[in-house]
């Protein structure tokens, strides 16, 4: 099997930088003033999941890569829409959507990268994570009173949180080496977006059982998210796993960047159809003639 590249697989603007550099708060939440109109990027998304769509096909028939797609946002980002989207040509067949909320009690038992990792892609297939194990440094972070429930051997929280980035470093440059390419988006959405998208939640009954209290909670914590956002996405994007910070306050425009990065991505690799022995392909013609002599056959019953 052909190594990956030692580098991101596409150049985008949002690309976060390895060097330890970025800003959240010096990070777009919103495209820029030369945006395509609403109808522009319908077309083009539609262009990116019919791209998609084939070259999950050949991804599949090479069986040797696998692509997993992990997704972070704050709550009313668009994880959702923005999956379901963006992989709306996909053949379900090889294609699994994960998402990971609070542990059981089970998983609790065992290292937190246990439960994810078991929901990694096969060869051939894309996998997406809706969260994922970054949540252990996101709202386990801003919540460390939910470590107890971990029962760790011990509580050195600055160092526990280092540890861990060194874990996933390690973790994704593992996957990296064995044919799995590891994508991270970072829907970034605005305060005032996020708190329009509440407000119409509140606002409409179809969309109520999108809205929890716990909502709130986490909003009112807004600013420890963002620290702890900016410290992971410095500390985990990497050359063979990047992160990309999309805006995300537009919804159509985030959905076309996110596609972009997927189909270049897949465009990247080294992705061929199998290829068929030379002696059974000198058989095809043998083939084809019994097939059509059976249709001969079938014709001269049905006349009869």
């Amino acid at each position: 099997m052909p190594a990956l590249p030692e580098q991101p697989f596409v150049s985008s603007p949002f690309t976060v930088p390895h060097d330890g550099s970025f800003v959240v708060s010096e990070s777009r939440t919103g495209p820029g003033d030369d945006v395509a109109g609403k109808k522009e990027l319908e077309k083009q998304l539609a262009k990116r999941v019919e791209g998609i769509s084939e070259l999950q096909r050949k991804l599949y028939a090479d069986d040797r890569f696998s692509l997993l797609l992990i997704f972070q946002a704050m709550d009313a980002a668009g994880k959702d829409g923005t999956i379901r989207a963006v992989m709306s040509g996909v053949n379900p067949a090889g294609c699994q959507v994960s998402s990971f909320k609070s542990p059981s009690d089970e998983e609790l038992e065992h290292d937190w990268l246990w439960r994810t990792s078991k929901r990694l892609p096969e060869r051939g297939r894309i996998g997406i994570f809706n969260r994922s194990y970054y949540e252990e440094v996101l709202a386990v972070r801003v919540h460390p009173e939910y470590l107890k429930n971990q029962r760790l051997p011990r509580h050195d929280h600055e160092q526990l949180w280092q540890e861990r980035f060194e874990s996933i470093r390690d973790h994704e440059k593992h996957l990296s080496r064995n044919g799995t390419v590891v994508l991270k988006f970072w829907l970034n959405v605005s305060k005032e977006e996020q708190k329009q998208r509440f407000l119409k939640r509140l606002e409409t009954p179809e969309k109520y059982w999108k809205f929890s209290k716990s909502d709130l909670v986490t909003r009112d914590r807004w600013d420890e998210y963002m620290q702890a956002y900016e410290s992971m996405l410095n500390e985990t994007s990497t050359e063979q796993a990047p992160w990309f910070a999309i805006p995300a306050d537009d919804k159509r425009y985030m959905r076309v960047c996110v596609a972009e990065i997927i189909q270049q991505t897949l465009e990247s690799l080294p992705l061929r159809y199998p290829e068929k022995d030379p002696d059974e392909i000198a058989k095809f013609k043998e083939y084809i003639a019994r097939l059509e002599s059976e249709t001969d056959e079938s014709r001269h019953v049905s006349r009869g």
